[in-house]
This record gives C-alpha cells, sequence and structure tokens, in this order.
C-alpha cells in the first residue's frame, strides 16, 4: 500500500510503500512523548525505506537522541533519528541505519486513509508521563518496554495480510 504523508504547513510531502499500514501500536517512550506532541505517545508505522519519495527535502531537520550512561553520566549520540520540518515542527518519520530497509512514519503524518486497527500494543509503559491515561480496550497488549510480537506477525494474525 502506498501511504502518502505530508507536514502541516505543507513544506514537505512524502510517499512510501508498506505492508503494515495499519496504526496499532502507541508508543508512550520520553521521546515520542515529547518530539511527538500527542496524547503522550506516538503511533509509528512500518514502512520499505527504499521506497521513500521526498518534495520538500531542503526543509527535512534530523533529530538525534542523546543516550546517558546511567552511572559515568557520558552522553552519547543514538544511530537513528527523527525526521521533522524544519518550518512547522511537524514530526515525520523515525530512522534508524541498523534496520536500512525500514522507516516508521508517525501516524499523524500520513494523509492517506488507514485502517482502524482491531487491537492496540501500548508499548513503553514502564516511561510514560503519570498524567497520560492509558486508554486500552478488550484485546489489547501493554508492554514495560517492547512487543514480543514483531510488526509483520500482528499484521498477519489480524487478518491485514502480508
Amino acid at each position: 500500500m502506498k501511504l502518502e504523508g505530508s507536514c502541516h504547513c505543507g513544506a514537505i510531502h512524502f510517499s512510501v510503500e508498506t505492508e503494515s499500514p495499519v496504526p496499532f501500536l502507541r508508543c508512550y517512550c520520553s521521546i515520542c512523548r515529547k518530539v511527538g506532541g500527542g496524547g503522550g505517545y506516538a503511533i509509528n508505522l512500518g514502512s520499505d525505506f527504499r521506497t521513500i519519495e521526498l518534495q520538500g527535502e531542503e526543509f527535512l531537520s534530523r533529530y538525534h537522541k542523546v543516550d546517558i550512561h546511567p552511572d559515568t553520566g557520558e552522553k552519547t549520540e543514538a544511530e537513528g533519528h527523527r525526521c521533522f520540518c524544519s518550518k512547522c515542527g511537524t514530526a515525520l518519520w523515525n530512522y534508524d541505519p541498523r534496520w536500512p530497509d525500514l522507516v516508521h512514519p508517525f501516524a499523524s503524518a500520513i494523509d492517506t486513509p488507514l485502517p482502524k486497527a482491531p487491537s492496540i500494543s501500548h508499548m513503553m509503559l514502564g516511561s510514560k508521563a503519570n498524567w497520560v491515561p492509558v486508554d486500552s480496550h478488550e484485546g489489547d497488549k501493554k508492554f514495560e518496554e517492547y512487543p514480543d510480537e514483531p510488526l509483520a506477525d500482528w499484521h498477519q494474525r489480524n487478518g491485514f495480510g502480508l
């Protein structure tokens, strides 16, 4: 499925192919919460990085997460980065070169109508802000850290044909 997305101000438009178009995963980590500007979580999709087409690349900025060692306080820049519009700040996608075939667009930046998920996986609940409610329903799964089921397996199990 081809997904088309854009930033709020229209400076950036992009498209990408995906076999996983269902926004089924909410990430409550501090990075998603703070840079995404949503309800205390972000919803990422899995897509094929090799298919990304971009208009407005001159407005694309990247944020590299900084990890702080708990014992030494040493700071190191993460390999992966989050892309956003330098004009309006819209979060667009996550990319990590350790998995070069994958890109994770934020569902909030996608303009293409997306299928509704029959259930939601809530991840990184261990770093969720205390003010954020977890709106879970029957069939949802909750994880303190990462899910025990890969993205493709979830889609296949729920009949979204991969």
